[in-house]
């Protein structure tokens, strides 16, 4: 049974079912991805019908923004609460169960995240920490990728090239692998990795649900233009979205 869509977009809010249908496909050898979608990819896809293909064929998607969790849980009428994909990240690192993948960022972020990761779970030190070339999502050697990917035959695959290109380039690579379930998380390497300027919010910011506050203060430049596009696209996103609910 597929999820109710909110806002067009399949989410699931459901966190036991999320973490159940993730470790069944981890478990089964099925491929897939997991979008973690918060205010600039739903907008992207409520004005790109491809890019919103893209986010609705995903195995599961996280709400990952506590706004736009009380917006629907308003118009739903019912208590309904994001789970921050920084959330999952760390919870399946802390579990020290899976073979993972790291793909993406930079060489110096990719350093960082090994070293913090494997002081949580020291097997991480020997996974495979992989950047990618520079370029537009149509450009990738997805098949060459591929390869890389299966020959180490990871459980998960953590990929981080910023949205809405993370779920596109996810979406255009499941073809290609024999297993492995895929997260598009962005920023997350950064979070962990202890360099460079893009940190997670602090605990009293995180408790307060104010992470959106943090990042539009951390990168201005990139940030509030996209929350900007968010408010613009939200009236017509709740006015569809309230007419679907009386019907």
């Amino acid at each position: 049974m597929k999820e109710k869509r909110y806002f067009n977009v399949r989410l699931e809010f459901d966190k036991r079912k999320l973490e159940q249908t993730i470790e069944n496909a981890i478990e089964e050898g099925t491929v897939g991805y997991v979008c973690s979608v918060e205010s600039n990819n739903l907008t992207v896809a409520n004005n790109n019908p491809d890019f919103l293909k893209v986010l609705n064929g995903a195995l599961v998607n996280n709400c990952d923004g506590s706004v736009l969790a009380k917006i629907l849980g308003y118009i739903h009428h019912k208590p309904l609460e994001s789970y921050i994909g920084a959330d999952i990240f760390i919870k399946y690192v802390r579990m020290c169960r899976y073979r993972q993948f790291f793909l993406g960022n930079t060489p110096e972020v990719l350093s960082g995240l090994r070293d913090n990761l494997s002081k949580i779970d020291p097997k991480i030190k020997n996974m495979r920490f992989e950047t990618l070339p520079f370029r537009k999502v149509d450009e990738f050697d997805y098949q060459g990728i591929a390869q890389m990917i299966n020959e180490d035959g990871p459980d998960i695959i953590w990929v981080s090239l910023g949205a809405p290109k993370q779920e596109m380039f996810m979406n255009r690579l499941q073809p290609y692998l024999h297993r492995g379930v895929m997260f598009g998380f962005g920023a997350i390497f950064n979070f962990n990795a202890g360099v460079g300027n893009v940190r997670r919010a602090p605990n009293w910011m995180l408790k307060l649900k104010l992470e959106w506050l943090h990042r539009a203060f951390e990168d201005p430049k990139k940030n509030v233009p996209r929350y900007w596009n968010f408010i613009k696209t939200l009236p017509r996103l709740i006015k569809e979205e309230m007419k679907r609910d009386d019907g």
